[in-house]
């Protein structure tokens, strides 16, 4: 072990510090989530989410540190997630890192919390550049070419909503509590997906793009034609729902799987990443798309799919050893496109 990274989260409802090392091992991982904090409003409020980091950052980095048995001189650097995202959240987590790097002489790197996402799965398998990933969470849903760190193609995205929005707005129309995707989920497997007939928008169109607008529509108006929903009737669109949500990915992956292959015909690896890969169907479907075009598919174990200080670290990690450093005059943002890298 040469290297010793610490990563700080704080960009939306999780604090989250953990420490990780160039020979690809957690050396020490803490997540302090904010979900009572915020279920008595059915979703983060920005406010409350940025006090809450605010009292816990600095306890959650000690107790990462003392958990990994290391001191602030075995770091090699402090990364951050610098954005996207709640803006409030960011700037505790950058105001720490930077006060740490400057009192500590560490260097200072801003990760951008896509990339972390999409960097993580190199943490936990072999897998190599290039590859094509699906980044798919409650604020994001794209399919990407990685060709590097900090190099990243577009080849698809929603035009409109996020998968991860989609299914918490659905669990809330369906008033089935918060977090709306993980319960939406659990609902699904107690229900009959054939009851209830979605549209799988975009199918079979040209491209890589998603849309989850028109499916939530479709969504609601179901529910309004039901005159009072049974615990039954939950389970059944929310089986509905998801196989329509799964079914889009299969069509919108397998249009990207071919652009992917005809940019770069030597690569086998299908990556997914963010929270909502962490829903068992979505998981399934893409193993048996990797099977079936000869590709190897990779995904984060189900603890780090959602967000956590371990991504920020080895993202952070895979920065340091490619010598990229920020400068401490660098400003959080709540909006960071990954092609900007």
């Amino acid at each position: 072990m040469k290297h010793v990274v610490m990563g700080i989260e704080s960009s939306c409802d999780e604090t989250a510090c953990a420490l990780v090392s160039d020979t690809h091992e957690i050396l020490s991982s803490v997540v302090w989530s904010q979900y009572d904090e915020h279920r008595r409003f059915g979703g983060v409020v920005p406010e409350i989410a940025a006090r809450a980091h605010l009292e816990k950052c600095d306890i959650l980095i000690q107790e990462a540190l003392d958990k990994a048995g290391k001191t602030w001189t075995d770091l090699s650097a402090v990364a951050v997630a610098g954005g996207p995202g709640l803006i409030g959240g960011v700037l505790v987590g950058v105001m720490t890192a930077k006060a740490i790097a400057l009192s500590h002489h560490l260097p200072f790197i801003a990760v951008n919390h896509l990339e972390g996402h999409a960097l993580t799965a190199r943490l936990t398998s072999p897998v190599s550049f290039p590859y094509l990933l699906l980044l798919t969470s409650g604020g994001h849903c794209q399919i990407l070419a990685v060709e590097g760190v900090g190099k990243y193609h577009k080849l698809g995205a929603t035009i409109d909503d996020s998968a991860g929005e989609a299914f918490d707005k659905v669990a809330k129309m369906l008033d089935i509590g918060y977090p709306g995707g993980p319960n939406l989920e659990k609902r699904a497997k107690m229900g009959n997906p054939k009851r209830f007939s979605f549209p799988i928008p975009m199918k079979g169109r040209v491209g890589c793009d998603f849309s989850f607008s028109g499916l939530k529509t479709a969504v609601r108006t179901t529910i309004e034609k039901l005159t009072q929903l049974s615990e039954q009737d939950k389970n059944d669109i929310a089986a509905a729902f998801q196989e329509a949500v799964v079914a889009q990915m299969k069509d919108r992956l397998q249009h990207a799987v071919q652009v992917f292959k005809e940019s770069y015909p030597l690569a086998k690896d299908l990556v997914v990443a963010g929270g909502v890969a962490a829903n068992g169907s979505v998981r399934s479907m893409l193993e048996s798309l990797a099977k079936e075009q000869g590709f190897v598919f990779s995904a984060p174990p189900i603890g780090l799919c959602t967000d956590n200080g371990v991504m920020i670290a080895w993202a952070g990690m895979e920065r340091f050893l490619a010598g990229h450093r920020d400068c401490l005059d660098f400003k959080a943002r709540p909006r960071w496109p990954l092609e900007q890298l």
